[in-house]
Parts: C-alpha cells; sequence; structure tokens
C-alpha cells in the first residue's frame, strides 16, 4: 500500500478548496501523507496510492475540470488506482429532492467514463453569496436575490474522509482489524 494521497479539486469561489482542505488534514490525522493541489496544475499522478477528486456543479453541470482530469489519467486510473469523487452542489435546497438532483447529475457525469469504478462518491452541500455572481450568472435576477447559505456539513466531510482509506486499500483495513 502506498499511503500518499492526491487530494485534487476545482473551485470557483473556494467552497470545494476548502472541503478539499478538510479532506486533505482528516487523511494527514490519520497517518496518510495527503497532497492537495488544483485539478488542472496536476501533471502526474506518479507515486500516489489513492486520488480525492472534489469538483463543484454550477448551473446543473460538472466543473469542467474534473471530466478533463479523469480523461487525462485514464490510463493510471482505469489500472485500478483508487480514486474517491465528491461534488459540492446544493447551496440554499435543503429539500431531498434538490439534493438527489445533483447526485443524479454526478451519476451521469460519471457514467460517461464507462471504465471508471470510484471507491467512494458523496455529495456536499455547497456555499452560495450572491455578492460573489460572476456572468452571466450575475444576470440572473433570481439568483441575486437569494440569500448567502453554507450547507457543508464539516462533521459528514470529515467522516466520509476518515473511511476512504479502508475504501481504498480493503485488504490492509481487513489485515489491522
Amino acid at each position: 500500500m502506498n499511503a500518499r494521497v492526491l487530494v485534487a479539486y476545482a473551485t470557483v469561489h473556494g467552497a470545494t478548496k476548502e472541503i478539499a482542505e478538510a479532506v486533505a488534514a482528516t487523511l494527514r490525522e490519520q497517518g496518510l501523507t495527503a497532497d492537495l493541489q488544483q485539478l488542472r496544475e496536476v501533471r502526474s499522478l506518479e507515486g500516489y496510492g489513492a486520488v480525492v477528486l472534489g469538483a463543484p456543479q454550477y448551473m446543473f453541470r460538472w466543473h469542467k475540470d474534473a471530466p478533463a482530469f479523469l480523461r487525462r489519467f485514464q490510463k493510471q486510473i482505469g489500472a485500478g488506482l483508487p480514486l474517491a469523487v465528491f461534488t459540492g452542489g446544493p447551496f440554499g435546497e435543503t429539500k431531498e429532492s434538490g439534493w438527489q438532483d445533483v447526485r443524479r447529475i454526478l451519476d451521469k457525469e460519471l457514467a460517461a467514463f464507462a471504465w471508471l469504478k470510484p471507491a467512494a462518491v458523496e455529495v456536499f452541500g455547497g456555499r452560495f453569496d450572491p455578492a460573489h455572481l460572476r456572468f452571466p450568472y450575475s444576470l440572473i435576477p433570481a439568483l441575486k436575490h437569494m440569500p448567502p447559505s453554507d450547507l457543508r456539513d464539516w462533521e459528514a466531510i470529515r467522516a466520509w474522509a476518515s473511511g476512504l482509506a479502508g475504501k481504498f486499500w480493503p485488504q490492509e483495513a481487513q489485515a489491522g482489524a
């Protein structure tokens, strides 16, 4: 087992980066080496025993850097490099249907990669601040008038991250039990 994990993320306003930082910190607390890097800056997966990929959803689409990363590193990940995926999505939606919609979109995006078999997939709440809307979203009155919100559940994020080693390397987890 190579206990070095890459936590790679895409972000627009920093919310997904903060989730990735919490995931990396949790992995480090478990004695793993966790490197944090933006998806578009990753040049190699050499030396990593697993990867955590985090990217937000905006307007019913997964951040473009996530599928580009999967295409770029298909050979390594498809050959068995363990991968976990998270997305930040719901930010003002507390109804279960809104969370299900985000998961459905993520599942559809992941299904485009038939070779991909993630060890774990999770949807976390997102953060929204209408003061930071960029064009063209800044032109949508309904978005401009929404209140700020932050649905990230830090306990759930840390709990998910703390279970990743056992999902990445189940044989070692069983041997240690």
